[in-house]
């Protein structure tokens, strides 16, 4: 099998994937074999400022890690996670900043959620913000009903 040089083959078609950040080409090589590449938007590194003020690398799969363990059983799919992240790393880009706070992305998150699954915006809620009390859940909940009261009248 020989090997293929991207460089030297030819784009037969291209068209963007469903994530909308994808391109998926189909290529010919000079000898006539075909294969399919995706190409991805490279985007810049943010940074994460922490609580404490230390900084870190975004990183996709940790906010992907924190939501699954927190709210990962209230969807039906993997695919739901994913996408509710790439609505949320939009939303991160869109700040135009290359440094970003944890409770951006928190509060990200929660607002996102606040659309998919009301159950799934408490529990991380509860998690993100470090409920201590039942009054913090009460709140919580008396802030989502007001917000949701608020829509229907407007």
């Amino acid at each position: 099998m020989s090997k293929v040089i991207i460089g030297d083959s030819r784009v037969i078609e291209s068209r963007e994937v469903s994530d909308g950040v994808t391109i998926r080409r189909r290529r010919e090589a000079p000898d006539g074999t075909r294969f399919t590449t995706y190409e991805r938007i490279e985007k810049p590194n943010l940074a994460v400022v922490k609580k404490n003020g230390s900084r870190e690398l975004y990183d996709r799969e940790k906010l992907a890690t924190a939501i699954k363990r927190s709210v990962g059983k209230f969807f039906t799919s993997e695919v739901e996670v994913e996408e509710m992240i790439d609505v949320v790393e939009v939303g991160l880009y869109d700040l135009g900043e290359s440094e970003i706070s944890s409770q951006q992305i928190g509060d990200k998150v929660l607002d996102e959620l606040a659309g998919r699954n009301e159950v799934a915006y408490v529990r991380f809620a509860s998690v993100y913000q470090e409920f201590t009390t039942l009054d913090d859940f009460v709140k919580i909940l008396e802030e989502r009903r007001n917000k949701k009261q608020a829509k229907r009248a407007a």
